[in-house]
């Protein structure tokens, strides 16, 4: 889905600004003549589709796992750490030469079930472990990353997001 939008909406753009071919071979060469870099994220259940592999490896320079790097697909038990689906994203960019933005280490939403109820000490410590050795196994491989994903409320207020996660403490 995110790719379909990104791609309306640079083809929109490009039809203001003169004709994508004009600008660049690809959109990200387009992107690339501006100093930027066009990125989508990615899915690992859709690489075996031709279409959309083709896009992924013809337009973007830039991916990011649409959830396989969150906390419930990377330690889906606590402590017991699963890769396969974003290795499989991360490897397959790298190997295409594109950069890899992980995301995300630190969320409200999408927490597997052994981490729902905690709070606290507890919480804390066991997020502190997440990070370190999800960040540290992907040394090197990742960009950058989206450490804490929504941390505030949706909307103008400015509020953070009242979550066990900001439950922990600064």
């Amino acid at each position: 889905m995110l790719l379909v939008a990104g791609l309306i909406a640079t083809t929109l753009t490009a039809a203001f600004t003169g004709s994508a071919q004009a600008a660049g071979a690809t959109l990200a060469a387009a992107a690339a003549e501006k100093g930027r870099y066009f990125g989508t994220a990615v899915a690992a259940g859709r690489l075996g589709d031709s279409t959309y592999s083709g896009l992924l490896q013809r337009e973007f320079d830039m991916v990011t796992a649409e959830n396989e790097m969150k906390i419930d697909a990377t330690e889906p038990n606590q402590n017991q750490f699963s890769y396969g689906n974003a290795d499989r994203i991360v490897n397959l960019a790298r190997s295409q030469g594109k950069r890899v933005r992980g995301h995300t280490l630190a969320w409200h939403s999408q927490q597997p079930r052994w981490m729902e109820n905690m709070s606290g000490s507890a919480l804390r410590s066991a997020m502190l472990n997440h990070v370190t050795k999800v960040a540290s196994y992907y040394a090197g491989k990742i960009y950058a990353w989206d450490v804490v994903n929504e941390a505030f409320q949706d909307g103008s207020s400015g509020a953070r997001r009242d979550s066990n996660l900001q439950r922990t403490g600064n």
